[in-house]
């Protein structure tokens, strides 16, 4: 039995509370995927995979149900100490082929630095399984240029949540998730 996602969404949310495991918990419900059993996958964005918005996305899903997801989060109970988590995504032109996720979380980096981060992680691994030559040590921007003219990659983009540690030091928990739906 084969089980191939045929439709993704992206989604995130932050919670706080004392305890680190409701803080998490507080963070799925935030990012509306609390009530499913989740299943962390590894990083690969399935061919002819279509991106669609998570109100639509939820849909297809019953409380309890197990699903299938790649997942960043983090979490902190230092006072004002910024906490982030990402998922970035390289989406192949040749839609037979195969794109790739990636997750990143981090401390000390703005939403868009960790969203930039894991979107140049999930570009670099695509690049590299595509066989197109860059180099390692030129900036994202140099290297996303590069990855346009070969027309090899025709999307990246990234879903990050990041948020300051509870100024009383209550726990934080961020997260970021892509959700796969197989029907």
């Amino acid at each position: 039995m084969a089980i191939m996602p045929k439709k993704v969404f992206l989604t995130k949310g932050v919670g706080k509370h004392k305890e680190q495991l409701s803080s998490f918990e507080l963070a799925l419900r935030n990012a509306k995927i609390a009530s499913f059993n989740l299943v962390r996958v590894s990083s690969i964005f399935p061919p002819g995979c279509k991106l669609i918005p998570p109100k639509i996305g939820l849909k297809y899903f019953q409380h309890g149900q197990v699903v299938f997801t790649v997942m960043s989060n983090s979490a902190t109970n230092e006072p004002n100490r910024l906490v982030s988590a990402s998922v970035g995504i390289a989406i192949p032109n040749d839609r037979t082929k195969y794109g790739y996720l990636a997750e990143h979380n981090a401390f000390g980096e703005t939403e868009r630095k960790a969203g930039d981060y894991a979107e140049d992680l999930a570009a670099i691994m695509l690049a590299s399984t595509l066989g197109i030559d860059f180099n390692i040590d030129t900036s994202y921007d140099e290297r996303k240029e590069i990855w346009k003219i070969s027309g090899e990659i025709v999307r990246t983009m990234n879903c990050t949540q990041s948020a300051e540690g509870d100024k009383n030091g209550l726990w934080t928990s961020v997260v970021a998730a892509a959700i796969f739906i197989t029907e």
